[in-house]
């Protein structure tokens, strides 16, 4: 590579391990192919710059010196992971420097590094690759000639690679003159073009475009009249962080013809800069006019903050390539390389990597932040118009413009709102759990008959079954080391008492950090509030997350994890919490999907799906089925329609194989038709390579013809899967949209304030209750006809636990 490099070629090393970034230079690059989904990377200086926050790549010798690679042999220092080493190179330059300044590094961390001194010495000459070894870069042996076909024959045949043999020797892909290739076109040849190679993409230097500055008022009644006379315009705010809440806006940039932009220049005064948005408040709220953006739910957050609201259609880039391919990455900077052929103008190139010396987009002039928000309005614009027509094709426009587009202003107004939280109640509760961990702990002891640091895998595995022989062959990671996971635990519970109590520590301690010690400090100082992120395009079904913090994984099943529900309250008087969630919503989707007639006259009648199953497994009357029956009978018809095996729902329900499967061969003699359904939808999934719900929204399952039984039966569940999953999560979000427009109609004061999947939760003032209650019930029951009934279960009180 290197002496390639010094010729003047063009280096790409195809590699996924990390100590080849030690050799990356100007003409040398890390290619590194993709995984599970996700596309391939291609790193070069600027992007090892990034990743560890070092001035060149042969810091990276001294980076894994410090971290160390068991798998390799190289010991590393005690207590320095990625992050850490990382960190101290970024620092200090290098090894020696951090030895020369060990006064300035405190505590353990000083220990360790003192401790390892010697050692260090070696791992960094065992991580360094050796430039010196006796090979001669020869060019003309990366020259692509005519295959040799007696001899590829021969060492196919000697390989036994018969398939890739006839595949590769009798490629019909013959050309007379020998061309160079790619390493990817399995014997189609083909030219190395700019569609290959990133460092031809187009970029704002070799691509002509006209970006104008807009500071005066002269030029800013221009632009405004210019964007009045629009159909669509596309804007993308700069501001000074990421958190709608406590940034600021310093500048918007508009397109609305290709390779165009205008950037309005805004000054650093929070009010001089609402007096002039407020100039462009008319065309932000002009209904007839269509607003383009790419991620445009923060740029409405951020214009919220000035009394601006975004009204007309909408139509989001991120979310229109989410709509085509759910499983890629949505990012500008992907997008505008995979369907534009062009490499954008990274942020770190303004103002510089993370750490004390990168500065503020305030600090750079508007002439060098004009060019860069200028090719995020216009590439955003252009990317719009590619969209739009592949949505068509697909068949996915109403989805679009019915269901994803129209859903970003209500999850807008969600954030803007945010949550109360009683974080005095969280700091009570906090303390509790503690001491209930500390007992829980010390029966761990009792029952180990020593101390030992149960977050440790691997003391724990060797307590479980060195000390304990709990069971005699104990499963192993690939490392080694015992298995010790919630999966691998769950199976051991009737092993021995000390199972169940360490997953309850378990659960605690993730309760407490995750939760009950962690949402307090997310509060903003600000609004009073918490504000969660709700993310259109980040779940393949179709369903919302949230993030920063993840509220939708508050655990409902344990009395400790529902006790957080409590936390959650109205943040005016007189004002309650509402909670409207879908009774059995995925079980009757698949009623009227797959339709039985027997599970559909079921819901019909109103009866009660997972008591009947209930009273089945456990052979008692639907009378005598208790709350911890039905919860387990609900699993197991969930289990079932997903193509839950004997073994699992055995597991699952804590009853033998064999009565498990009489459950599930019984359960199809009842609902013959959702056998039928199933059948047929992993035999579509296979004609199509896809799936889809109700309203078009595509999954898409690569694997579904998989030779390997583990990652083809994974495909196959998801055929059955996404299509009901993917339903209920459109089903809820047109009644989102409908509930919020039917709010707003009638001028009320009622906040919708959280989604958790199947339910929403409101702040409503205790003199709209019935009103709300009305609107939301009809809004939800009636979000789209099936052929059985919709319910939603609605109820409310002083905090979120008495609502649901």
């Amino acid at each position: 590579a290197k002496q390639a490099a010094a010729k003047g070629l063009k280096v790409y090393m195809m590699t996924p391990d990390k100590d080849f970034v030690q050799l990356v230079e100007e003409n040398i690059k890390i290619y590194k192919p993709g995984r599970k989904g996700k596309p391939a990377e291609i790193l070069g200086v600027w992007e090892i710059r990034q990743k560890y926050g070092i001035q060149h790549p042969e810091q990276v010798i001294d980076i894994l010196a410090l971290w160390g690679d068991a798998a390799d042999n190289i010991p590393g220092i005690a207590g320095v992971g990625e992050k850490k080493a990382s960190k101290l190179i970024a620092e200090y330059g290098s090894v020696e420097k951090i030895y020369e300044n060990i006064d300035k590094i405190k505590g353990k961390m000083q220990e360790n590094l003192l401790a390892g001194k010697e050692q260090i010495k070696l791992s960094k000459e065992l991580v360094t690759i050796a430039l010196d070894v006796p090979v001669e870069f020869d060019e003309e042996l990366f020259s692509r000639k005519e295959k040799d076909k007696e001899k590829l024959q021969k060492v196919f045949e000697d390989l036994e690679f018969r398939t890739m043999g006839a595949r590769v020797v009798n490629s019909k892909a013959e050309n007379t003159q020998a061309v160079q290739g790619t390493l990817f076109d399995d014997g189609q040849t083909t030219e190395t073009t700019k569609d290959t190679l990133p460092d031809n993409f187009a970029n704002i230097r070799t691509t002509e475009h006209r970006y104008l500055l807009v500071e005066d008022k002269k030029s800013r009644i221009e632009l405004i009249k210019k964007l009045s006379l629009q159909k669509e315009f596309c804007f993308d705010t700069e501001t000074t962080g990421l958190e709608f809440v406590s940034s600021e806006i310093i500048g918007i940039a508009f397109s609305f013809k290709e390779h165009e932009a205008y950037y309005l220049n805004l000054p650093e005064d929070f009010q001089q800069t609402k007096l002039i948005l407020e100039e462009f408040k008319e065309v932000f709220e002009n209904q007839n006019i269509e607003k383009i953006g790419q991620n445009i739910k923060y740029d409405i957050l951020m214009l919220k903050n000035y009394g601006i609201e975004i009204k007309g259609k909408l139509f989001d880039t991120m979310l229109a390539h989410y709509l085509l391919q759910p499983e890629q990455p949505h990012n500008f900077n992907y997008l505008a390389e995979t369907y534009l052929n062009y490499k954008t103008v990274k942020i770190e190139e303004l103002i510089g990597t993370k750490g004390k010396s990168q500065l503020n987009m305030r600090q750079i002039s508007a002439e060098k932040v004009k060019e860069y928000a200028g090719e995020d309005a216009d590439l955003t614009y252009q990317l719009k118009k590619i969209f739009e027509i592949e949505l068509k094709k697909s068949g996915m426009n109403d989805l679009a413009y019915r269901i994803e587009m129209p859903l970003v202003s209500v999850l807008a107004d969600m954030e803007f709102q945010g949550v109360k939280i009683d974080s005095e109640f969280l700091n009570k509760y906090a303390d509790e759990l503690r001491m209930k961990i500390i007992t829980i702990e010390k029966e761990i002891f009792k029952l180990a008959g020593m101390e030992f640091n149960i977050a440790s895998p691997k003391q724990l595995g060797e307590v479980l079954f060195d000390r304990l022989k709990i069971i005699s062959q104990p499963k192993k990671t690939k490392t080694g080391q015992y298995a010790t996971g919630e999966q691998e635990l769950v199976k051991l519970k009737d092993k021995h008492e000390i199972i169940e109590k360490i997953l309850d520590y378990r659960g605690l301690q993730k309760l407490l950090n995750t939760y009950v010690a962690a949402l307090p400090k997310l509060v903003s100082s600000k609004s009073g509030k918490l504000h969660t992120s709700f993310n259109q395009a980040a779940v393949a079904t179709g369903r919302l997350s949230s993030s920063n913090p993840n509220l939708q994984n508050i655990p409902i099943r344990t009395v400790e994890g529902r006790e957080i529900r409590k936390a959650f309250v109205p943040s005016l008087p007189d004002t309650f919490i509402f909670s409207a969630d879908y009774s059995q919503i995925e079980l009757r989707i698949m009623a009227h999907m797959s339709g039985d007639e027997q599970m559909i006259e079921a819901f019909k009648e109103n009866e009660d799906i997972h008591t009947a199953t209930a009273a089945k497994i456990f052979n008692v009357s639907i009378d005598e089925v208790s709350r911890e029956m039905r919860s387990k009978a609900k699993s197991a018809n969930f289990g079932i329609i997903y193509g839950i095996s004997s073994f699992g729902l055995a597991q699952n329900l804590g009853i033998k194989r064999s009565e498990a499967k009489e459950l599930i061969d019984n359960y199809f003699k009842t609902y013959p038709k959702v056998k039928e359904y199933m059948s047929n939808q992993v035999a579509k999934a296979r004609e199509l390579q896809y799936v889809e719900t109700l309203f078009g929204r595509r999954r898409y399952l690569k694997d579904i013809d998989s030779r390997n039984s583990v990652v083809r039966s994974v495909a196959e569940r998801n055929a059955i899967n996404a299509p009901i999953q993917g339903t209920a999560a459109d089903i809820i979000k047109l009644a989102m949209i409908n509930i919020f427009s039917k709010l707003q109609e009638n001028n009320l004061k009622t906040k919708m304030v959280l989604q958790v999947h199947d339910e929403l939760v409101f702040e409503v003032p205790k003199n709209e209750l019935e009103q709300v209650q009305k609107i939301v019930h009809h809004e939800m029951e009636n979000a789209v006809k099936l052929s059985v009934p919709l319910i939603a279960d609605s109820g409310y009180g002083k905090n979120w636990l008495e609502a649901h």
